[in-house]
């Protein structure tokens, strides 16, 4: 079975650019804080990841003192 193709009201975002800005954070910062490279943040951080570990989506998340719900958002 193929997957259903996405709408765009029905893509995940990643507001990671807001979240860093708002914490006066680069992408870097967070790289080093996260241990994740800089090159799959900016994945993320574009929303072409197709996947992300729970314990990076947690590692992120706690480095921006932020919920799961502040970082990615549906539409």
């Amino acid at each position: 079975m193929a997957p259903a193709k996405q709408s765009d009201e029905d893509m995940i975002h990643c507001r990671l650019d807001e979240l860093l800005d708002q914490r006066g954070m680069t992408l870097t910062d967070l790289s080093r804080e996260v241990g994740v490279t800089l090159a799959n943040l900016s994945v993320l951080k574009n929303d072409r990841a197709r996947a992300i570990r729970f314990s990076t989506l947690a590692a992120i998340c706690r480095v921006l003192e932020c919920e799961v719900g502040d970082l990615l958002v549906i539409g």
